[in-house]
């Protein structure tokens, strides 16, 4: 290990020991968000400490071992033990080069998932509802909350446009990589002669914004309209102004929110997904200076090219950033997708480990 990252270590176990005396304290819980930021800061020191203390550990039985390799009557057992003491140092070290990489501040944070309808007319709108039900699906098995913002429903089913609020640990760090066009071909069932059409939908993942401190809405740049929801009437029909649309003035970005009955609560959920955009703009006009290091769009969310295509004839799923191709559809569109997700994640680590070892 480099000295410089031994000691890097080492001030992260002296700042651990210094945050859990601090928790400890009589005082601790007087200023919550305080306590709040003390405790997020001990649960990501922990893992590292911990992975620091193992590799100390396993360096003093090394060392242990070789001085036991001097005795002849114990070479042979000594030798197997520095062998293995070695390799587990050696995943050790790996491990901790993941654990000090530079962490995405928004990964833990809720996330709004918007699917819309691209080319491709009705398909389009039946594929959105297909990739809408493989995300909440997706959710369901990681137990996250999916709570609808707002819905445009196709002419012949599917949406045109769903914008949903996931909530779940985690939720932005797995997700964050599904933004992008993603490609489907397939036999649509208006077709009549069997012809296979590629349609496309657009899928966006924001993180959500933190109401104090990541974007400041100045309700002079906001016109806010209500509105009749529209829906299909019955027994809940709704009689009273309670949709809501908002209108960004300087930027001219419009959010609307109808699916609660009250205008509060569609108000707030509105302004939320406009703070999410206003926050992912802003993020993604700072990316962008970076974009020429970039030679994937892993991570990017660049939406501008297909991420993603889902052949239903054979039966693949094939996401172009990585080359991977499975051959699971099924399991896939019923919303297990980890395979995916976690193959990206794994090529976004992979991408930072290089650009460190660039550094060092």
């Amino acid at each position: 290990m480099k000295p410089s990252i031994a000691a890097k270590l080492a001030q992260l176990g002296d700042r651990l020991d210094e945050v859990s005396t601090l928790l400890s304290s009589e005082e601790a819980t007087r200023d919550m968000d305080t306590f709040r930021k003390l405790n997020r800061e001990r649960s990501e020191l922990e893992p590292v400490v911990g992975l620091y203390h193992a590799w100390q550990s396993c360096e003093a039985d090394i060392a242990t071992a070789l001085e036991m390799a001097e005795d002849p009557e114990m070479r042979e057992f000594a030798d197997a033990e520095v062998k293995e003491g070695r390799a587990r140092l050696e995943q050790i070290e790996i491990d901790l080069q993941k654990q000090l990489l530079p962490k995405d501040p928004n990964d833990d944070r809720n996330v709004f998932l918007e699917v819309r309808a691209g080319t491709g007319g009705d398909e389009a709108a039946l594929f959105a509802g297909d990739l809408f039900r493989m995300y909440v699906r997706f959710a369901e098995r990681r137990r996250w909350q999916v709570e609808i913002i707002s819905e445009s429903v196709g002419e012949k089913g599917g949406y045109k446009e769903v914008i949903a609020r996931i909530i779940g640990q985690g939720a932005y760090s797995v997700l964050k990589f599904e933004s992008g066009v993603h490609r489907v071909q397939r036999v649509p069932a208006t077709e009549t002669q069997g012809r296979v059409h590629t349609s496309a939908c657009t899928i966006a993942i924001l993180p959500e914004a933190d109401e104090v401190s990541d974007v400041v809405l100045n309700p002079a740049d906001l016109r806010i309209d209500t509105f009749r929801a529209s829906g299909a009437g019955g027994q809940h029909i709704n009689k009273t102004d309670s949709a809501v649309r908002v209108t960004h003035l300087p930027t001219g970005t419009v959010v609307e929110c109808q699916d609660g009955r009250s205008q509060h609560k569609n108000k707030a959920q509105a302004l939320a997904v406009l703070a999410a955009r206003i926050k992912n703009k802003q993020e993604h006009e700072a990316h962008s200076k970076q974009a020429a290091e970039r030679k994937s769009l892993v991570g990017s969310g660049d939406r501008s090219e297909r991420i993603r295509t889902y052949n239903f004839p054979q039966g693949r799923v094939t996401d172009h950033r990585i080359n991977l191709t499975l051959y699971k559809m099924d399991h896939i569109m019923d919303g297990d997708i980890s395979e995916l997700t976690d193959a990206l994640m794994a090529e976004h680590q992979a991408e930072q480990l290089a650009a460190l070892a660039d550094e060092n």
